[in-house]
């Protein structure tokens, strides 16, 4: 597994990221973007346990292949992939109003379509639900997305507002990221 990599890189502790959040057993969660290693899918696995729901979300399909093989080796049957574009309201084969938790690690700044990927993650959660948003900050850094593909904490706490959520807690996350959890009104 890639968990030992990521944590000596010191890009997240996803341990911390997660206690923030707040998943326990038997919670339906799902990471939206999950990306090659579903670095957070694993973990949350673990913390739902077996009567829980993981949905690892992805455009790619090989990563969802490779998730699920991940998955089926570690004896993980809570995790389910879902291939989606995040970009499209109603994409995502899963319930509306139905997670418990929802997140968005490296996602919005991929797109130029940043609402609608909110849109979306914000239809998945149960009112009370819990997003968390993981983002590069926007400073000069050696790694990371071109400064002005960074999504700008202040105008995401702008929009957030604005789309039926509130901001409940804004963090570091890591050296080179920020990081906010939302509730769904």
């Amino acid at each position: 597994m890639h968990m030992v990599e990521i944590k000596k890189n010191g890009l997240f502790d996803i341990n911390s990221i997660l206690s923030k959040i707040g998943i326990d057993e038997k919670q339906r969660v799902a990471e939206l973007g999950c990306g090659n290693f579903g670095f957070f899918v694993f973990p949350l696995a673990r913390l739902v346990g077996r009567q829980g729901k993981v949905y690892a979300v992805d455009i790619l399909k090989p990563t969802l292949e490779e998730i699920k093989k991940e998955a089926k080796k570690n004896n993980l049957p809570q995790i389910t992939t879902v291939w989606s574009n995040l970009e499209t309201f109603k994409a995502a084969d899963i319930e509306t109003s139905s997670l418990d938790s929802a997140l968005l690690i490296n996602v919005l700044h991929q797109s130029k379509k940043k609402i609608e990927i909110l849109r979306e993650s914000i239809r998945l959660l149960k009112r009370g639900g819990r997003l968390a948003i993981i983002e590069w900050k926007n400073m000069d850094l050696p790694l990371g997305p071109k400064p002005d593909q960074r999504v700008k904490i202040e105008s995401l706490k702008t929009a957030i507002p604005k789309i039926g959520l509130n901001i409940v807690e804004e963090f570091n996350a890591g050296p080179y990221h920020y990081g906010l959890i939302l509730i769904k009104l």
